[in-house]
């Protein structure tokens, strides 16, 4: 048996396997996110110890007997949070999670000096965690002089779980702090952060043994036999790992409450100027490319909240078929926007409305503007060098045929639906634990699913399709403007 554990914001998420990668069982705890000023949004570690007992708890008793077999855990987790220990590997203050932007000076003041962008290959985002650390510094000067270590959400669990302050490339990489192309830390970049490298984790690839569970969780959990803690991945990095998405060619367009386009590299290949993320990937010798909307689903359920009705009742009014793209564009920035523009001050707007739509209308618009907003993706994906082909089809969005099509239509290629698989991050996770404890090749281990359907685009709406995009490309500089 192998454990995956997926660590987001809202919730830990744990799923056991068997070596064939067939779900035994599966448990969730939920978490709560603290906003103490506007702005800020922080998490309790000892939260997360809690959420992951609760889990393991659930585990045991769904899994019975087979639980006793486990014999490797992974773990994945949100990127970019700053948990802060001291030298008794205690929390020094809540974390700092990734959706928090109280850094967004500092962040802009560091991404100014052109070896950040030229050694991290990305860049500094306001969410990143080293313009965390500096606002820390700032702000919290008796905290940051007791900070003996700086560990990534997920990495806060390996501690408890096995005593040992350690990380992998994939999370790493969106410290700004990593050499994504030497896969190890960089003492210029922490030193332009104010950072030491003795203040670092160790590093060791996802697929890699990072250390072993303590004896005293051994015996609590009833275990008898040594268990394998995997070096894990970052929350992407690990649903890729999940889907199969390893190097050239491959990737996925994720319907969730972000969007994101991703695509798997077979060498580093930077363009930071077109605020794609280029991160290393969960699994040795390979990178991944990232673009990210910051409102997919979240846009729908935005207009389905305004509107009273609810965002299934929206969606299934909508024909099955995307034909040619309707009159009314809708921007989806309402919180900004990460890829292409790196603009957290950008508003959304709906274009060209008339005195005949309704909420169809306002619906079909918002799903093709998120089309749209993922071909922006795709662009800055091809400007950095990323080709990527049949892309798999996930997220809660992706249940929507309407929504599928128009981003088949909008990216002109060719989306699989996976067939009944369980392919997240916490199935990534279970993953790289195969790996690190039998030895097996990533590639052998994370296979892509099986597909029940491919949503192909519609040639005979092509055109109507790219002028739609053209149409919606003129939009963000004219409204910039005068937001």
């Amino acid at each position: 048996m192998y454990l995956g554990l997926d660590l987001g914001t809202s919730g830990l998420r744990g799923i056991l396997v068997d070596e064939g990668g067939a779900v035994r069982a599966e448990a969730e705890a939920a978490l709560v996110v603290s906003h103490p000023h506007p702005g800020w949004s922080e998490q309790d570690p000892a939260a997360w110890i809690g959420a992951l007992e609760a889990v393991v708890a659930q585990l045991r008793a769904g899994a019975g007997s087979a639980f006793a077999d486990l014999r490797g855990i992974g773990m994945s987790g949100h990127m970019h949070g700053a948990t802060l220990v001291g030298q008794d590997g205690a929390p020094l203050r809540p974390c700092i999670l990734w959706n928090d932007t109280r850094s967004h000076l500092e962040a802009a003041a560091l991404d100014t000096d052109p070896a950040m962008r030229a050694v991290t290959g990305n860049i500094v985002f306001p969410g990143f965690t080293a313009p965390k650390l500096i606002w820390v510094a700032k702000h919290e000067p008796e905290v940051f002089a007791k900070v003996a270590k700086v560990l990534l959400p997920k990495d806060f669990l390996r501690l408890y779980l096995t005593g040992e302050m350690a990380s992998e490339m994939s999370d790493a990489a969106g410290t700004a702090w990593l050499d994504v192309g030497a896969r190890d830390w960089s003492d210029a970049a922490l030193a332009a952060g104010g950072m030491r490298r003795d203040q670092m984790p160790s590093l060791v690839e996802g697929s890699a043994e990072s250390g072993r569970l303590r004896g005293d969780l051994l015996a609590s959990w009833g275990l008898s036999q040594p268990v394998v803690v995997a070096g894990g991945a970052a929350d992407n990095a690990a649903a890729a790992c999940g889907a199969g998405c390893l190097g050239e060619g491959s990737g996925f367009v994720s319907l969730g409450t972000s969007g994101v386009l991703m695509a798997g590299r077979d060498s580093f290949s930077p363009a930071p100027e077109t605020a794609v993320h280029s991160f290393c990937h969960a699994v040795p010798g390979r990178w991944y490319q990232m673009g990210v909307i910051l409102a997919a689903t979240d846009s729908l359920n935005w207009l389905a909240k305004n509107l009273g009705q609810g965002a299934g009742a929206l969606a299934s009014a909508l024909p099955d078929a995307a034909g040619a793209p309707g009159s009314a564009i809708y921007l989806p920035y309402l919180s900004g926007e990460r890829t292409p523009h790196n603009d957290s001050a950008m508003r959304g707007a709906f274009v060209g409305l008339d005195v005949s739509m309704g909420p169809e209308a306002l619906t079909r618009a918002v799903m093709e503007g998120v089309a749209f907003a993922l071909r922006d993706n795709l662009e800055a994906l091809r400007g950095a060098g990323a080709r990527p082909g049949t892309l798999l089809a996930v997220g809660g969005g992706a249940r929507s045929r309407y929504w599928l099509g128009a981003v088949a239509n909008a990216l002109d290629l060719p989306l699989a639906l996976p067939k009944g698989s369980e392919l997240g991050a916490a199935m990534g996770a279970a993953r790289l634990a195969i790996c690190a404890a039998t030895g097996a090749a990533p590639e052998d281990v994370m296979t892509p699913p099986e597909t029940s359907e491919i949503i192909a685009p519609d040639p005979a709406h092509r055109a109507a399709w790219e002028d739609g995009y053209a149409r919606y490309r003129a939009l963000y500089p004219a409204l910039k403007a005068v937001l």
